[in-house]
């Protein structure tokens, strides 16, 4: 049994797989250009570190415990804020479920037609009503317990994976290899530094997206080999590959795409007009482009069906069921909580349909939907930091024993500190990212996105705290 425990090395490696991804670098690259360089220093070493630590800590201490933030929540503060916690966790997918049907389109484009245009061109109301089909469809194939496409998707992410480590290695080698002139022609400091005012501010909470969510591994730390010590050591080198990881890839991304002339679609596009480009600089065509998209779409789908299925059922299965309606827990003949489908059904659909309505060019509608992602997802990590912040308050106060072999800091008062610090960044950065982004401040386009920009994590996060009267009220 003690060969299949999990070493250091294979727990890195499994958070890398999970936190990063090649869009990462793309989209904080299309929000900032090559200043990003700096922002990602900034971002890794003052939030990104402290918080992979945290969660070290964490699942040091609470390595007999199998349900993740959950538990560490509840260990922390009690059953009614561990289901706020598992709450928050399934209903912050409720956009990034409105999203992958639109990201599977755009893949599938470039894999017939070998451009972005088509979509594009779409009336956005028509192309939504289009993406709401596909979603049904896949929410009507989880309920039927079809989840094969769930373990093509992942070998599929795994490829996608790798093509991302082989594009930055491609692209940085370039120049010397294939005598390719870089896209940005000054390379000089300032344009690498940023401007640290109001537009750049709303751009963090994509940053903040991006490196988020390494604590999806903590219900892991029960196979890890010693896990005092070889826990946190993982969350450690996983920071170190994230962050060689953000930083060469802006630099390939610098190569590719000039940093003072940014392509208005680079979020849409920009994953396949860079491995077109790859494909032309290294004399293969469209193969490597056609390759990715081919993964890519298959990746969505995959990501799709899991994120229907899988926080659904871990706020089933782990919250307390004096929170949760008996109702909304019921399940089909195939094990699918078909009452918690229909309103992720009933819920996402409001998410596709009624953008399409105030929103009237399609780039522009993915890319407000993306940023809502980036607003509403980085809500789940506050209760990782509400948590730490939790845990050496009950180590300072006695109330809780501490025997693990790691502590991120040793001063629980600085502790305390670095966890609000960065619960508070984590919130500046979700309310920055409220205010829409490159188009016409005060336009009623301007006005509906915001709009929608507040509601959406309103609703979505007080829906929770209806539950728990309504479960009062029906369950016996």
């Amino acid at each position: 049994m003690e060969s299949k425990k999990l070493n250091w090395r294979m727990l890195a490696m499994m958070g890398f797989t999970i936190v990063w991804g090649f869009g990462n670098v793309v989209n904080n690259y299309a929000n900032q250009g090559l200043t990003v360089v700096v922002s990602w220093v900034l971002i890794l070493s003052l939030y990104f570190l402290p918080y992979a630590l945290m969660v070290g800590e964490m699942g040091s201490v609470f390595d007999h415990k199998a349900g993740g933030v959950s538990s560490w929540v509840g260990s922390t503060y009690g059953p009614m804020i561990a289901y706020l916690a598992g709450w928050t966790y399934w209903v912050v997918h409720i956009p990034y479920l409105a999203q992958k049907p639109q990201s599977a389109l755009v893949a599938l484009s470039w894999v017939f037609f070998q451009n972005g245009d088509m979509i594009k061109t779409f009336n956005p109301l028509v192309l939504q009503s289009i993406v709401l089909g596909i979603f049904l469809l896949f929410l009507w194939l989880s309920s039927k317990g079809m989840n094969s496409l769930k373990r093509i998707g992942a070998l599929a992410g795994t490829s996608m994976f790798f093509m991302g480590i082989l594009y930055i290695l491609l692209t940085v080698a370039a120049p010397s290899l294939m005598s390719i002139n870089p896209a940005t022609t000054d390379w000089s400091l300032s344009t690498f530094m940023p401007k640290f005012d109001f537009t750049y501010f709303t751009t963090i909470s994509m940053l903040v997206f991006a490196v988020g969510g390494c604590e999806k591994i903590s219900p892991y730390v029960k196979d890890v080999e010693n896990p005092h010590t070889n826990f946190p050591k993982g969350m450690l080198a996983l920071a170190a590959m994230v962050g060689m990881s953000a930083l060469l890839g802006s630099f390939a991304m610098g190569i590719m795409f000039n940093s003072g002339n940014i392509p208005a679609d680079l979020k849409m596009n920009g994953q396949y007009y860079a491995f077109k480009l790859l494909g032309e600089y290294y004399g293969v065509g469209n193969a490597l482009m056609v390759l990715y998209a081919v993964a890519n779409t298959l990746s969505q789908i995959s990501a799709l069906m899991f994120s229907i299925d899988a926080p659904l059922k871990i706020l089933i299965g782990e919250g307390d069921k004096n929170f949760i309606p008996a109702a909304f827990t019921k399940c089909n003949e195939n094990g699918a909580p078909i009452n918690g489908y229909k309103l992720t059904a009933v819920l996402v659909g409001i998410l596709i349909i009624i953008p399409a309505l105030g929103i009237g060019d399609m780039n522009n509608l993915y890319n407000w939907l993306l940023d809502l992602n980036s607003i509403v997802m980085p809500l789940r990590y506050l209760w990782v930091f509400l948590a730490y912040i939790g845990l050496r308050g009950l180590i300072k106060n006695k109330a809780l024993s501490d025997s693990s072999g790691f502590k991120f800091v040793k001063n629980d008062k600085i502790a305390t500190a670095i966890g609000i610090w960065c619960f508070a960044f984590t919130a500046f950065a979700c309310l920055m990212g409220i205010f829409p982004k490159n188009i016409e401040t005060f336009s009623s386009e301007w006005f509906f996105q915001i709009t929608l920009n507040i509601l959406t994590p309103i609703v979505l996060v007080g829906l929770g705290l209806i539950f728990p009267k309504i479960a009062r009220k029906t369950n016996k």
